[in-house]
C-alpha cells in the first residue's frame, strides 16, 4: 500500500520518515475497514489493545477461502497489529518508508514492517497477532 503522506524526503533511500501529521496517519490506518468488519461478524470487538489480538488469533479463518478478500484482510491486519503497537507501547510511532510503505518505529530504534507480519497471519496463522504482539512489545 503507496501512501504519499507529506513529510521530510531529505532521508536515505528507503528510510522511514516521520509524518508531517502523525496522529492524523495513526488514526487513518487504524481505520483496517474490512478486518473490523469480519471481526464483528465473528463477534469480536477490536478495540485496540493485545486481548483483541488473542481474539483475532481465535477467529475461524473464512477469508482464507477468498482469493479477493485474502490480501486485503491480510494488509488490515498488519495495519491493525501495528494500530495495537503504536497506542499501547509509550514511544512507538508509525513511520513512513519512501517508497509509502507504512512502519512502526520502537522507542529502541528498531522498525517493525507490520504489513507483511499481517500477511503471513491471514494467510497461513503463523505467527499468531498476539505473539507478534509480545515479541514488538517486549523488545
Amino acid at each position: 500500500m503507496h501512501l504519499p503522506f507529506p513529510g521530510s524526503r531529505h532521508k536515505k533511500k528507503g528510510e522511514a520518515a516521520v509524518p508531517a501529521d502523525p496522529e492524523a496517519v495513526a488514526e487513518l490506518l487504524s481505520e483496517c475497514e474490512l478486518l473490523r468488519s469480519q471481526a464483528a461478524r465473528a463477534g469480536v470487538r477490536l478495540d485496540d489493545t493485545p486481548a483483541s489480538l488473542e481474539a483475532l488469533d481465535q477467529m475461524v479463518p473464512r477469508w482464507r477461502d477468498d482469493p479477493e478478500i485474502l490480501p486485503w484482510l491480510a494488509h488490515d491486519a498488519g495495519l491493525y497489529l501495528g494500530t495495537v503497537v503504536v497506542r499501547t507501547v509509550p514511544g512507538a510511532e508509525w513511520r513512513i518508508l519512501s517508497h509509502g510503505e507504512p512502519v512502526v518505529r520502537l522507542p529502541s530504534g528498531r522498525t517493525v514492517e507490520v504489513v507483511p507480519a499481517g500477511q503471513e497471519w491471514a494467510a497461513t496463522g503463523v505467527p499468531e497477532l498476539s505473539q507478534l504482539y509480545a515479541e514488538i512489545a517486549g523488545s
